[in-house]
């Protein structure tokens, strides 16, 4: 259970919804009227909404269903506060079970309260553009993190990795905790492959026990956690092999052998039962004397009527009599119209055919009944073995639910472990100065999906003093993205315990993750409008910390250059100032007049992307650099997206004639440190072209672009 107060509430609540994406939602009137929450459900969430009464969420009138289900006098047993919102959410959420599903209260055994402080602040925006378990493009998860770290071997365990993903740590002894044991595992890599081995035959304990609680378990879902339950002791005994990692070590304590189930399925279960109870054949023979006596009637059936069919032949002389069974009839004596003058008187006729007649006799019906009578009595008690067993299982609830949730953490731990060992990735050191730096890092995801390129890797060094902010520049498709990117997900990768991409990481705990990214990006999902870029830099500006992690790209691009580079420096210093915010920021822009920032902001300094440029070709070396640089080489990435000659020739044409009429930059900034407009400014023309990005524009609106330039130089 999430707790969650303060001056971002509403978005906090909307971070925390994305994060599970909720089937159904209980609320009162108050939440619906709570801002964008509202519309956040209905439009984004798409999930049932439950409108309860405020008197539902009253923990004065509620407070004795939470000590009844938990066996506890008092909610702060629980820890929770006696009239606070974590006991009215408690209160309202099983006052809504007990009323809805009586069944399942037994269900819940514990209750957990999670701060808003518990994890990195990772918003919705964050989430999607890291791709953090899925593609904005396709919605795949092919190319997202997750399919890179998941390495795991059981259904529960694959949920526990995204839940690891969308709520890395912030504490660094827990963060310690779990790299130390990915580090064991790695060590002794052996007792890791021996794990994964038997996680991979590892059922879904957390499923099971739903359906088990549900009462709608099949007798195979019985046998899986019975075959679950005897991988257990030796999981626990590879665990004890990796014992100096104190994280494994408690991990092992919490998991049980459940010989209690094994024992009781493997008694009771047949070794491939069917997949439901009706048609029998569920219960083992010897599990219990009242079925084993009814299924040898049953067996015996076959015995008892051959008897009758050959005492009859002898008593009648009737040689070819036989006994069949029809659904309609049961049992029935057939004589052929030979032996008709040799029927007894006490048969009884039940019908005639063209070359024979059937009959049946008191003794034949007595044996039907018996016969019959012993399947349905067994099919009958084997259906209430069957749920006396699974009765028995749901009893076990907090005993395998807690087992469930320690295999899940061991198994991720191996996945990182595997990860870390097949790409090479390094255990990060974790601190608390502020501090990141990262020495050859890569990024996690296109480092994998490259076909025929090496990745380049690079260094990132990041503080809270003189270097706070790095303004990233040079031409698009270079990289800038890619590499912001990259530093984010290290540093999220460090966070949840994962050794990360690169030859060295130091990396301090950082409290939120936030993004802006551009439009045209691999990362964004549909066309960014520029209220949409503002509304973004707006949440980042309120919400940010001197503890968190900022990744802008390409900010204000979405108006006019005077107007974009103005917002773009003046989001730059209010991030930089360390009075207001001073966090860890990436800042990759086209507006070259930011370069001067480094020479007038405290802890700006500039970094760019190396290229080489041969003749009329350019060729980028996707490496950083430091540095800033004043020359977008956009008409040269014009041409490598593939413009027509004549488009590009131009345009060169074009830039020539502007670049000659335009006055010269003054490289100084005015003493107060303010871009001085009248200096930097260029005509109409030179105002057009910056504010134009050719990877974006069909070759119609290149067209109606060059005519527009064209009709203003002849103006």
């Amino acid at each position: 259970m999430h707790t969650l107060e303060g001056k971002q509430l509403e978005g906090d609540v909307i971070n925390l919804l994305s994060r599970y994406t909720p089937a159904e939602l209980l609320c009162n009137e108050a939440f619906v009227q709570l801002g964008g929450c509202g519309e956040f459900v209905k439009n984004r969430l798409h999930c049932m909404l439950t409108l309860r009464q405020d008197s539902c969420f009253d923990p004065v009138q509620k407070r004795q269903i939470l000590c009844t289900q938990f066996s506890v006098e008092d909610p702060a047993v629980l820890g929770l506060s006696e009239d606070g919102q974590d006991c009215a959410c408690a209160c309202g959420l099983f006052d809504y079970i007990a009323d809805t599903q009586k069944s399942l209260v037994g269900r819940f055994t514990d209750i957990r309260i999670q701060g808003q402080n518990a994890a990195m602040g990772l918003d919705l925006t964050a989430r999607r553009n890291l791709e953090l378990t899925e593609t904005l493009r396709s919605g795949e998860r092919r190319g997202s993190l997750l399919w890179v770290l998941d390495r795991t071997g059981t259904s529960m365990g694959k949920r526990l990795l995204k839940g690891w993903l969308e709520q890395p740590l912030i504490s660094p002894a827990r963060i310690m905790e779990r790299l130390d044991a990915v580090e064991q595992l790695c060590k002794k890599s052996a007792v890791q492959m021996e794990l994964s081995e038997i996680l991979r035959q590892v059922y879904d304990l957390e499923r099971l026990m739903t359906r088990v609680m549900y009462k709608t378990a099949t007798p195979r879902d019985l046998k899986s956690l019975s075959v679950t339950a005897l991988q257990l002791p030796a999981l626990k005994a590879q665990l004890e092999l990796v014992s100096d990692s104190k994280l494994l070590a408690r991990l092992n304590n919490h998991i049980s052998t459940l010989e209690a189930v094994s024992d009781l399925v493997e008694k009771a279960i047949v070794e491939e039962p069917p997949i439901t109870v009706k048609d029998g054949g569920v219960i083992k023979d010897g599990f219990h004397p009242d079925l084993d006596q009814l299924r040898s009637l049953m067996g015996g059936g076959s015995d008892l009527i051959a008897q009758i069919e050959q005492r009859e032949r002898e008593s009648t002389g009737i040689k070819g009599l036989k006994i069949g069974f029809n659904r309609v009839f049961g049992y029935y004596l057939e004589v052929t119209k030979s032996y008709y003058d040799l029927v007894p008187a006490h048969y009884i006729r039940k019908q005639t055919l063209a070359n024979c007649e059937r009959f049946i006799t008191e003794e034949l019906k007595n044996a039907e009944n018996t016969i019959l009578g012993a399947k349905e009595k067994a099919l009958r008690m084997e259906a209430e073995l069957f749920a006396q067993v699974r009765d028995f299982l749901a009893g076990q609830l907090a005993q395998v639910q807690e087992t469930a949730v320690s295999v899940a953490a061991v198994d991720v731990l191996c996945s990182f472990a595997k990860v870390a060992q097949e790409n090479n990735y390094t255990k990060p050191e974790i601190a608390i100065d502020g501090v990141i730096d990262i020495k050859d890092g890569r990024h996690p995801v296109v480092e994998q999906v490259l076909q025929e390129e090496v990745f380049v890797p690079n260094d990132v060094y990041l503080d809270q003093k003189g270097s706070r902010m790095a303004i990233i520049t040079g031409p698009n498709m270079s990289g800038k993205s890619t590499y912001m990117r990259q530093v984010a997900l290290i540093t999220l990768m460090a966070q949840i315990g994962s050794f990360v991409p690169a030859r060295y990481a130091k990396i301090s705990v950082v409290d939120q993750i936030f993004t802006r990214v551009g439009a045209s990006d691999d990362l964004a999902a549909g066309q960014s409008t520029f209220m949409v870029e503002m509304s973004e830099v707006s949440a980042i500006l309120k919400y940010a910390t001197k503890h968190s992690l900022v990744i802008l790209d390409e900010v204000g691009r979405g108006t006019s250059t005077f107007d974009g580079v103005s917002i773009a420096r003046a989001v730059a210093e209010y991030i930089a100032n360390s009075r207001l915010i001073g966090c860890k920021t990436l800042f990759a822009t086209h507006y070259h007049e930011l370069i001067a920032l480094e020479h007038s902001v405290e802890g700006v300094r500039n970094l760019s992307i190396a290229v080489k440029k041969h003749g009329d070709s350019i060729r980028f070396l996707r490496k950083i650099v430091p540095g800033g640089v004043d020359d977008s080489y956009g008409i040269d990435v014009a041409k490598l997206a593939g413009l027509p000659p004549r488009v590009v020739t131009r345009a060169k044409e074009l830039l020539k004639e502007l670049e000659s009429q335009a006055p010269v930059r003054q490289e100084q900034l005015p003493q107060d440190g303010q871009i001085s407009f009248a200096v930097v400014s260029r005509d109409q023309i030179a105002d057009r072209l910056r504010k134009t990005h050719l990877d974006e524009l069909s070759d119609r609106e290149c067209r109606e672009l060059l005519e527009d330039l064209v009709q203003l130089a002849q103006a």
